[in-house]
């Protein structure tokens, strides 16, 4: 991995413009623009893939108008714009002359890198769709030779992974602050109303003790301290806590040192009304203080009347 600084930009600001970041991502095809796209995304950036170069200066336009909130806004451009990706450096320039504050990311790679990538994904290279690859990667390598040498920031995405390149953009580019917290879900579900499908870690409590079968608790819900005691009430709870909180505690740290922007965690019953329920909230509670996470605890089925 390599990474290069050009000179600093102007950061006088554009006129009117509430915009205090701009970066523009370019360089080779099957070099990680979209990865890079999906680090600013996950930031709360402003994202926009494929913009063509003429079009950046009327998006910036777009944001002076009264009523925008855009501060930072991130833009891919590269040359699936066809003939109008060759007016880019021309464009980049204008904005310094108008005082836009902007930075430009070029990422890069090697063509055995670039190649391999290709015939892993299948896809034909946007300057030879009909033709090789290789052929393809040296057009568009003169294409880029003025615009890599006027980038802020250079990364050379031989041999990293998604993982190792988000980190890398990160680091390079946002606020230290931005990126140090992932945002962790806590969610409850039931098992008899589907399964939880967008979560990364999914334990099932079903073991524990079934409020449900008890006339009188079961129009409650986990987050009343009878339905915990009851779930509680044969040691296998306190049990679970102390082998699934070491593994949060190892697994949490792993995930925000990968980047990873989100985690979601799903605990499920059979109804998703008591003892997911229960569970969720005391592990909410638990990391809700952890400096290096974002805490949300979620409920999908607890409002379902129980059967």
């Amino acid at each position: 991995m390599a990474t290069t600084h050009a000179g600093e930009r102007s950061a006088r600001p554009f006129a009117g413009s509430h915009v205090e970041d701009l970066v523009v991502i370019t360089g080779f095809s099957g070099a990680g623009k979209s990865t890079a796209m999906q680090v600013f995304e996950d930031a709360g950036y402003f994202c926009v893939d494929n913009l063509p170069p003429e079009m950046i200066r009327g998006l910036m336009e777009l944001f002076v108008h009264e009523g925008s909130k855009v501060e930072r806004a991130a833009v891919v451009s590269d040359v699936r714009g066809g003939a109008y990706f060759e007016t880019l450096l021309a464009v980049l320039e204008d904005l310094q002359a108008l005082g836009l504050s902007h930075r430009v990311l070029f990422l890069d790679a090697d063509e055995q890198t670039l190649m391999t990538r290709y015939k892993e994904t299948r896809r034909r290279h946007p300057l030879s769709p009909e033709g090789s690859v290789a052929t393809g990667i040296a057009d568009e390598r003169a294409l880029l030779a003025g615009l890599r040498d006027q980038a802020d920031v250079v990364i050379d995405t031989t041999g990293l992974t998604g993982a190792m390149l988000r980190r890398r953009i990160a680091d390079e580019f946002l606020p230290r602050q931005a990126t140090s917290r992932m945002a962790v879900t806590f969610g409850s579900f039931g098992f008899k109303h589907g399964p939880a499908r967008d979560a990364d870690l999914v334990f099932d409590v079903r073991f524990l003790p079934n409020p449900h079968y008890v006339p009188e608790l079961r129009p409650l819900t986990g987050h009343d301290d009878r339905i915990v005691d009851y779930v509680g009430r044969e040691g296998k709870l306190e049990a679970f806590y102390a082998l699934l909180e070491p593994l949060l505690d190892f697994l949490i740290p792993q995930y925000v040192a990968e980047g990873k922007a989100h985690l979601m965690v799903a605990i499920g019953c059979t109804g998703g009304r008591h003892r997911s329920v229960a569970i969720t909230e005391h592990l909410g509670r638990r990391y809700r203080d952890h400096d290096d996470v974002w805490i949300e605890v979620t409920h999908r089925d607890v409002d379902r009347s129980p059967k």
